[in-house]
């Protein structure tokens, strides 16, 4: 049943900022292609004008917020939601419970809602006590209001079902199949030795703190690859610019916007730390594993979950302990293939992008149908695989 869609949280389309972008850059044409009409709020400057992955079939629209790490998400949502409710669309996919609170004039205005609660928020350690009690009663509104909820791991799904007593569908992210290539020509110097790579916001909960200490170590016998900053500037993005100014085997290259250049790095790359340990299924996790990356993962039931049977060294958040691991990695090449292959198995069966966008539309789908609040049932377990 194509109609208007609206979809709401991200900092546009095609935007490159996080796995919310990441995920409505396939999401926005897919449904275009199966006779939707897309619409994707975002925010002044956040897009790439002249970028060859922009649908033109898809509608852009930018609304104004204040630029704080607190308060943005709430105040551009808001903004969305307003313009939102004088289009009048079918449908609106909402990306982030923090947007929860504007849900109740979404229905006042009878437009149904598909709210992707992304991960617990109110959990993570790069909030102050404002931010972790706004997230937390965004979850109450949307829990209390939204249509339909999208959950990115099972886990999270039973959170919910835990504590606010709700149930919904479990869509996980995707990932892109990169052909095999070369490392791009500022990491040469990375050619034909086994490198130790780590992707990842800097924030304490992603383990960002125990791997620079873990990489001083590891920088003794084999070249360590820091891709990532915390966007603020601060005492994490100081200490990775110490290490790489002090230690000719420690490269931190900051944010990495290009995907070429990423992928080909998790494709080479000799031992992957994954240190997230808050929210669901990991959009970087899941990409690392198309690229077929060897992982070691700090143990979290969300790692665990997406990883499976792949043969992944889970670890505790300990700097020892993860430079054991990944010299130990590090130092087994057949040990490398073997995860390469399981990992790369793992990702096509479960996490491709065709999937989740179908599961997705799906959602929409039945939220324009029913047009009233999900209440009960078991949470459905949609396998994202082409």
């Amino acid at each position: 049943m194509p109609g208007q869609v609206a979809i709401i949280g991200t900092r546009g389309y095609p935007s490159y900022y996080g796995g919310f972008e990441t995920a409505v850059r396939h999401i926005a044409p897919h449904l275009a292609d199966e006779g939707w009409d897309v619409t994707v709020y975002g925010r002044p400057g956040h897009e790439r004008p002249g970028d060859p992955a922009i649908d033109t079939r898809i509608t852009r629209r930018s609304t104004r917020g204040l630029e704080s790490k607190s308060l943005s998400t709430l105040t551009y949502g808001l903004s969305a939601v307003l313009d939102t409710i004088r289009r009048r669309p079918d449908v609106a996919l909402v990306m982030n419970c923090a947007n929860g609170f504007w849900l109740p004039l979404l229905r006042l205005a009878g437009i149904p809602t598909v709210v992707n609660v992304d991960g617990i928020e109110w959990e993570r350690a790069k909030w102050g006590r404002f931010a972790k009690s706004a997230f937390r009663t965004g979850a109450r509104f949307t829990a209390r209001f939204a249509d339909r909820l999208v959950f990115d791991a099972d886990a999270i799904g039973h959170y919910w079902a835990r504590v606010f007593g709700k149930r919904g569908v479990v869509i996980p992210y995707g990932g892109t199949e990169a052909p095999a290539s070369a490392l791009h020509d500022d990491d040469q110097h990375l050619t034909g030795r086994p490198f130790a790579l780590v992707v990842a916001r800097f924030v304490p909960e992603n383990t960002v703190p125990e791997f620079l200490a873990a990489a001083e170590r590891i920088a003794e016998q084999y070249p360590v690859v820091i891709v990532g900053s915390s966007g603020y500037g601060g005492e994490l993005d100081d200490r990775a610019r110490d290490l790489s100014a002090q230690n000719r085997d420690v490269h931190w290259l900051g944010h990495v916007a290009d995907d070429g250049r990423l992928f080909a790095l998790w494709q080479h790359a000799g031992a992957y730390f994954h240190g997230h340990s808050v929210g669901g299924t990991n959009p970087a996790l899941v990409q690392a594993m198309h690229c077929g990356a060897p992982t070691i993962a700090r143990d979290t039931v969300y790692n665990r979950e997406v990883l499976a049977d792949t043969g992944t060294t889970f670890v505790a958040p300990h700097p020892d302990a993860i430079a054991d691991a990944v010299l130990a990695l590090l130092g087994d090449t057949a040990r490398q293939d073997e995860l390469r292959t399981a990992v790369t198995a793992r990702a096509r069966a479960s996490y491709t992008w065709v999937g989740v966008c179908a599961a997705y539309e799906r959602a929409l789908g039945e939220a324009v149908g029913a047009r009233r609040p999900l209440r009960s049932g078991r949470a459905e377990r949609v396998a994202a695989v082409s």
